[in-house]
């Protein structure tokens, strides 16, 4: 039997300059055993390097917190995973990659399932729940160039490598002579592609790279004006059975709530647009103190209409801000630029 991935080095959510937070390391807290653990926990999650990674990160801190816990890895073949070589745009979008997942915690197959939160998409099963959602890790995008370390500094012509709508539409924007070429696969998968078609560089997830250890690829981390993320990213979802109170109980510590408002500031803009992978569309809330920022945008394909905007409010409406500031890009010309790519009017 081929041996497994390598065990994944622990990573740390970022400091106060993305979340408002003070910039400490997370931390557990103490070891715990007066509450009541579980027989085990089977934590269902997808295969590849970086979802282990994430799901063993997850797996170590309950052990931490609770030394007598058990907790089982469930590792589950997504559609997603099967479908290579395809634009996800053309077969249906990032929830392929945990359709099976959450039928695996639907039905009793897993008790907690660990996503990378921009994969799920704005709708949430009847019967299912984020029960938790962690401290973020880095919510930016990354160059990865040998060449280069701005997008600034590709000649015109240069060849970049994304799967992404929101990137390709972001950096055609703001770089329309250049050529973006369509990559999927893991991390490992792109940096190959990279080399073996000779490409300028690569637009990656900062986050991925981090929760993966891979300090020795070189890289440039892109500001909100030029990149800004996917709904989600960054930051990870626990998801569980709504009726599982006391794996909900268990898992609460990991929680961290400025995180918790800024992503469902996020996921409410993308479900007013109805969105996923599909469109290009990208958000992101900052936490200052009781302050939420939400900074969204839509755009078509190629970056030639490019809507952006931010709205301000209290942490508390949060739930609301997505959807009003969608629904001021929608009134700008978004409902036009959606309707072009829904085929239908929004």
């Amino acid at each position: 039997m081929a041996p497994g991935p390598p065990p994944s080095p622990p990573y740390r959510g970022m400091g106060g300059e993305f979340e408002g937070r003070a910039g400490e390391s997370f931390s557990p807290g103490p070891p715990l055993k007066s509450i009541s653990t579980l027989s085990s926990i089977r934590l269902g999650t997808r295969g590849s390097a970086l979802a282990l990674a994430q799901a063993r990160w997850v797996a170590a801190q309950i052990s931490g917190r609770y030394p007598d816990q058990r907790v089982e890895l469930v590792i589950i073949k997504t559609t997603g995973d099967q479908l290579h070589d395809i634009p996800l745009a053309q077969v249906g979008g990032k929830g392929l990659f945990i359709k099976e997942i959450e039928e695996a915690l639907l039905a009793g197959e897993v008790d907690l399932a660990v996503h990378s939160l921009k994969d799920m998409p704005a709708l949430i099963p009847p019967g299912l729940m984020l029960g938790a959602v962690p401290q973020r890790e880095d919510w930016r995008d990354a160059l990865i160039s040998e060449r280069y370390a701005s997008l600034a500094q590709i000649p015109a012509g240069g060849r970049l490598g994304t799967g992404s709508l929101r990137r390709r539409a972001q950096l055609l924007h703001l770089r329309p002579d250049l050529e973006v070429v369509g990559l999927r696969g893991n991390v490992d998968t792109r940096l190959k592609k990279m080399a073996a078609l000779g490409l300028d560089g690569l637009i990656l997830a900062a986050a991925g790279l981090n929760r993966l250890g891979l300090t020795q690829v070189k890289r440039t981390v892109l500001p909100e004006t030029e990149m800004l993320p996917a709904v989600g990213q960054g930051a990870l979802g626990l998801e569980v059975r709504n009726e599982d109170w006391r794996l909900r109980e268990l898992i609460d510590f990991l929680e961290h709530p400025p995180t918790r408002v800024a992503v469902t500031a996020e996921r409410a803009f993308l479900a007013r647009l109805e969105g996923g992978c599909v469109v290009p569309v990208a958000a992101h809330g900052r936490v200052e103190g009781d302050s939420l920022l939400l900074t969204a945008l839509i755009s078509d394909g190629d970056g030639r209409r490019l809507l952006r905007d931010s709205l301000k409010g209290c942490c508390a409406d949060a739930p609301s801000m997505g959807g009003h500031l969608a629904d001021r890009l929608l009134d700008r010309g978004g409902r036009e630029i959606l309707a072009e790519l829904y085929g239908r009017t929004l």
